[in-house]
């Protein structure tokens, strides 16, 4: 995912703005096949940005 991230950034968008657009296509995929909703969820969720809440260490 940071390559598409990357790309949609070299095209102008911000970084904030890049992974809002691949929410949205995650949204739109997900619209048009929902039998592979839970699919399309946890690949996005594998390569996405990582929360820093999930640090043991503060």
């Amino acid at each position: 995912m940071q390559e598409l991230i990357k790309q949609l950034m070299a095209e102008g968008l911000t970084e904030q703005q890049a992974y809002k657009a691949v929410e949205i296509i995650k949204n739109f995929a997900k619209d048009k096949f929902p039998i592979f909703g839970g699919a399309i969820d946890k690949l996005f969720d594998k390569y996405g940005p990582k929360d820093d809440d999930d640090d043991i260490m503060p």
